[in-house]
């Protein structure tokens, strides 16, 4: 990795690691902890009232995606789903709720910081079907074929290698296998120029990809049937999108 990747994955990572400490340190109180964004295009506002309701306030508080996977990504009872990024772990306890005591869901991610408050969410929410892992999304600490549905929340536009993510996520998804992802995409017209001036690496604007570019890294990888269907705006040229694939079957 060079040394200006591992600065921006070390600029991500405390980042995060500093979400998850003001979440905690805010601590439940009467009326839970404030959210840690404010912008409307991010955030807990993406999920509907029916979705937050009985999950833990600190994982309400400490969402911070672009949209929401686990509305998308129409999951069924018994599989077995995984969040790249998974941060507090709204996404993962939407998820358990959504595969039940059958199915199990775990979330990735590299900050010890939200692992801590991501467990800490699980206990409070009395989920036992969840798991949550150290890693990079870029080397998934999963066995190969583990897995029918990989969602993630506005993360892999954070990844400094993105090729390395798709790759990973085609490899530990079983034949038939699919993604249900929401990210952030930049419109083919914009150079990686133009998208680092709409915003910062570490909000999720600098790093992303175009439409074409997604979609090629995608069937690079191996998926089938792939969809990126724009949702709101963030900025400039630069959407919200949900973005679907499938692993073949052979």
């Amino acid at each position: 990795m060079s040394e200006q990747s591992t600065e921006l994955r070390e600029s991500v990572r405390q980042r995060y690691a500093a979400a998850a400490v003001r979440v905690t340190e805010r601590g439940g109180g009467c009326c839970g902890p404030a959210p840690v964004e404010a912008d409307e295009s991010f955030g807990s506002t993406l999920y509907t009232a029916d979705e937050r309701e009985g999950l833990p306030a600190e994982a309400v508080a400490a969402s911070l995606g672009c949209g929401n996977p686990t509305a998308v990504a129409e999951l069924r009872e018994g599989e077995r789903v995984l969040d790249l990024g998974s941060g507090g772990g709204i996404d993962v306890l939407l998820s358990a709720r959504r595969v039940g005591p059958t199915g199990k869901a775990y979330g990735l991610d590299m900050t010890d910081e939200m692992l801590a408050l991501a467990v800490a969410n699980a206990a409070r929410s009395g989920v036992a079907n969840v798991e949550f892992l150290k890693g990079a999304i870029e080397t998934i600490p999963l066995p190969a074929a583990t897995v029918d549905v990989v969602i993630s929340n506005c993360v892999i536009n954070l990844s400094v290698d993105k090729s390395a993510v798709f790759a990973e996520t085609f490899r530990v998804l079983k034949p038939g296998g699919r993604i249900g992802v929401s990210d952030v995409v930049a419109e083919d017209s914009l150079t990686p120029a133009q998208r680092a001036e709409r915003g910062d690496y570490v909000d999720c604007v600098a790093g992303a990809l175009s439409f074409a570019e997604y979609r090629a890294g995608l069937e690079a990888a191996g998926f089938t049937d792939v969809e990126i269907t724009p949702t709101h705006a963030v900025a400039d040229g630069m959407h919200s999108a949900v973005v679907r694939a499938v692993k073949p079957v052979v």
